[in-house]
């Protein structure tokens, strides 16, 4: 009997109450027909209904226009996991899914990317849920808001604190999934998968393991099918045992808005030279004294935000493979890819499951992180997964956690300020007007990073603005390197509300940071 069905017929399979995983990443990956073919059985026949959604990286589209958004509806979902959510421009509209979320219409938790996967590989080997110590202190910890997004959630915990040989762990009881909904490139007629128009093989092989082991369905969407037998077997990614229905999209697109690049598959390499490089402004800089944490044959991970112009600023630099980039959708070596393409990567050396991937982040294997920053306070906490007024401007945590909990070296960029009005010159940056508010805050909202707790670890972590680098104290946040143009007291101290002291000997931040052309960074 044909494995092959139609979308429609696939969901029909779904039954009320179950509980479905997803492989997407924001902008890659997302089995979209499926989903949108779920949200259509829905509207049509009211079922299923209370269904528990799991997505490890990501929940689809970064804007919401697809993926979740297509099964964001009231009855259908009742609670949903995700390593990242929707997020967008202040000025779009709130996506459907944070609207539930905000309006506490569902039970929502935000969950570390890598935990999600090891959530799976427990279930999946029948041992009794994770224990880990990644995201203690942070968000995550049942002491703060234990990955919960709202009050529903807060409602039924899913994680639980637990001392054992004089240390604290964190426990993740097994969420058992029913359904897992995947997506690849080609599948021949008996249901074996390959890959290789994709830009990561994210975590589709231990979801469908995980839904295999105990009796569930897996739907694969493909782009196009094969006859049965003509894949090698190294190009089998996930084999035909561990796959029931396939349903195919001639339209699939490799990421949302790229209808396909083999640069970004592996299929072809491309010049350096075809790369742009980081567009000039204060961005730049940032990025700029961000790169100078680095050192030649260093591995280093990369975060969403400022901190993916980094690459960007190697390559103007002239040092375009003087340094191994690791992402979290999978992705070792060559230039990760920005907005939309955020996840890809083009002239990768190898691309790997994300969850071997964040066994690697976990275990602190790599050198050095670059990561983004909404907010910081006085204890060093960092905020990138929840605002409160606009949720959906931060997509959430993602791999951030894992990423940090055992990071040898952190680097965190970001504005001082937000809405400030900035002049920049070749002899330096001046605040022209100040902003709306400062982004050194007494608390932050959501602790994604815990602070004092990497630095009682030894953990290494400095916060680079337009304005000055900060390191943490005993006593708090201390600027000691200052851009050339700011005023130490009205722009850093005075901007901060005090939260934000400059030391007596700060250095002077080096003003070939504003240059035009490249700045002669030496690695």
């Amino acid at each position: 009997m044909s494995k092959i069905v139609s979308a429609s017929d696939a969901v029909s399979r779904i039954q009320d109450g179950a509980v479905v995983t997803v492989s997407s990443s924001s902008g890659l990956g997302c089995p979209d027909r499926v989903l949108k073919a779920l949200g259509a059985r829905f509207d049509k026949e009211g079922h299923p209904r209370n269904l528990t959604t799991l997505h490890p990286i990501a929940a689809g589209d970064m804007y919401g226009i697809k993926g979740i958004d297509h099964i964001a509806k009231d009855g259908l979902l009742s609670r949903v996991l995700a390593g990242s959510y929707p997020s967008g421009p202040s000025s779009m509209e709130m996506p459907e899914i944070w609207k539930m979320i905000v309006e506490d219409r569902l039970a929502a938790y935000n969950v570390p990317s890598g935990i999600m996967f090891d959530m799976h590989r427990d279930v999946a080997a029948r041992r009794p849920g994770v224990l880990t110590q990644v995201g203690l202190e942070t968000f995550v910890d049942p002491i703060r808001e234990g990955c919960a997004m709202n009050a529903r959630g807060a409602a039924e915990p899913i994680v639980h604190r637990h001392e054992m040989h004089g240390e604290t762990w964190l426990h993740f009881p097994n969420i058992v999934p029913d359904v897992a909904i995947i997506r690849g490139t080609t599948a021949d007629e008996n249901g074996n998968l390959s890959f290789e128009h994709e830009g990561a093989y994210l975590g589709a092989l231990d979801q469908a393991i995980a839904v295999r082991n105990y009796g569930g369905l897996v739907i694969a969407q493909v782009k196009r099918v094969t006859a049965a037998g003509s894949m090698r077997p190294h190009d089998v990614h996930i084999p035909s045992h561990l796959v029931d229905l396939i349903v195919v999209d001639p339209d699939q697109r490799q990421t949302t808005e790229t209808v396909y690049d083999p640069a970004i598959s592996g299929e072809i390499m491309r010049p350096w030279s075809s790369f742009s490089h980081a567009s000039p402004g204060i961005e730049k800089v940032i990025a700029r004294r961000s790169a100078m944490e680095l050192k030649a044959g260093d591995s280093a991970n990369l975060g969403f935000g400022i901190s993916a112009n980094v690459p960007r600023i190697l390559l103007e630099e002239g040092y375009p493979q003087s340094v191994t980039w690791a992402i979290e959708q999978g992705a070792v070596g060559g230039v990760p890819l920005t907005g939309f393409e955020f996840g890809c990567a083009s002239n990768a050396d190898a691309i790997l499951p994300s969850p071997a991937q964040f066994t690697y982040f976990q275990g602190g294997g790599f050198d050095v992180s670059f990561l983004s920053f909404l907010e910081v306070d006085r204890d060093g906490n960092v905020n990138v997964s929840k605002l409160g007024k606009k949720p959906y401007l931060t997509a959430g945590c993602g791999g951030f956690v894992d990423i940090t909990a055992n990071a040898r070296r952190i680097v965190f960029s970001g504005y001082f300020e937000a809405g400030a009005k900035l002049e920049m010159s070749p002899d330096g940056i001046r605040v022209a007007q100040k902003g709306k508010f400062t982004k050194m805050v007494d608390e932050v909202e959501h602790v994604t990073f815990a602070g004092r707790r990497a630095r009682a670890r030894g953990q290494k972590a400095i916060y680079v603005t337009e304005r000055c680098v900060m390191r943490l104290e005993d006593d708090g946040l201390l600027a000691t390197e200052i851009m050339p143009g700011i005023d130490p007291q009205a722009d850093i101290v005075e901007a901060s509300e005090g939260r934000v002291q400059v030391s007596g000997n700060a250095s002077r931040m080096p003003v070939s940071l504003l240059a035009d052309g490249p700045m002669g960074l030496v690695l």
